[in-house]
């Protein structure tokens, strides 16, 4: 019997291998099949405007050298040209307006002209502001036998303290004394040293801060989270495994249920009601559509 089965991806990146390890049916709903919620998420839409920002301010003090007023204005503008007419939810405090206050308050907090965490310069001349690696892993594609890539970005490589780091930005509807700590085990952050390494940019660990928005102003944390060689060769094999395990459920044509906190993990999987069905197919074409995520150019498609 022929097993009906969706292509395999060629690329893999944290997002997928964090859905697949929280449970095997979510990683099928979301990266082999493509359902996303008809009603986009304003926690992604406004943390993507705010990374855009903080991208285009660096890139005009930095590369440009314009002063660090009219970078952060120069940011401000593609914050809010990202966000466009996203309909925000009543009851959220990350509309545009809050979101430009938030970027105001990240460089008043690490000015640019006073930050000790400065963009590296590569040998091409290159710094290192928004970088991306795409790397062939160890595993081959179950069907082109091609190696699997891996693929990851993150907001700068940086000088700090005397060594070299990835800087990470957050942002988050709180901060607390437990924010620091949920780093130091982080898998999306061993992969992206991981994936430095391989592109011969090798980073001591990771640069991470947050800023959180609150309904009356805005709070920031700051930590560092190293990578020991040791830890990265642990993440590699454990990946190897994962994604191992992943192939044998797509040749199988079955993906594992988790069936347990997986379902409720903040604020609940988007999955839940579909799952909670005998038959799944009238959510999915009541609440969902079908768009396919390019970790590469970090785009969608419709499909």
């Amino acid at each position: 019997m022929t097993v009906e089965r969706p292509p395999f991806p060629e690329v893999l990146d944290n997002s997928a291998l964090s859905a697949f390890r929280s449970c095997p049916r979510k990683f099928q709903l979301e990266y082999l099949e493509h359902w996303k919620p008809k009603t986009p998420n304003v926690h992604l839409h406004a943390g993507g405007a705010f990374a855009r920002g903080l991208e285009v301010a660096r890139e005009a003090f930095y590369v440009e050298g314009l002063s660090p007023e009219r970078a952060v204005a120069r940011g401000l503008g593609a914050l809010l040209e990202f966000y466009g007419m996203f309909e925000v939810p009543e009851d959220s405090v990350k509309g545009p307006e809050r979101m430009c206050g938030a970027l105001v308050y990240y460089f008043d907090t690490w000015k640019l002209e006073e930050d000790n965490a400065i963009p590296s310069t590569f040998p091409s001349g290159k710094r290192g502001i928004e970088f991306s690696f795409l790397e062939p892993l160890s595993v081959s594609h179950p069907t082109t036998g091609n190696p699997l890539l891996y693929s990851g970005r993150f907001d700068m490589v940086v000088d700090y303290a005397g060594g070299r780091f990835g800087e990470d930005d957050k942002t988050a509807s709180q901060l607390g004394a437990t924010w620091p700590r949920q780093w130091e085990m982080r898998a999306q952050f061993s992969g992206y040293c991981w994936g430095a390494r391989q592109s011969g940019y090798p980073i001591d660990g990771m640069l991470v801060r947050g800023v959180s928005i609150l309904k009356r102003g805005y709070d920031h944390a700051q930590t560092v989270t190293y990578r020991a060689p040791w830890m990265i060769e642990r993440w590699e094999e454990q990946t190897y495994r994962d994604i191992k395990r992943m192939i044998g459920m797509w040749e199988e044509g079955f993906f594992d249920y988790n069936l347990d906190e997986a379902c409720n993990a903040f604020g609940g999987c988007v999955f839940k009601q579909v799952c909670l069905s005998p038959d799944p197919t009238p959510w999915l074409e009541t609440g969902f559509e079908r768009r396919k995520w390019d970790p590469v150019s970090r785009k969608e498609t419709l499909l």
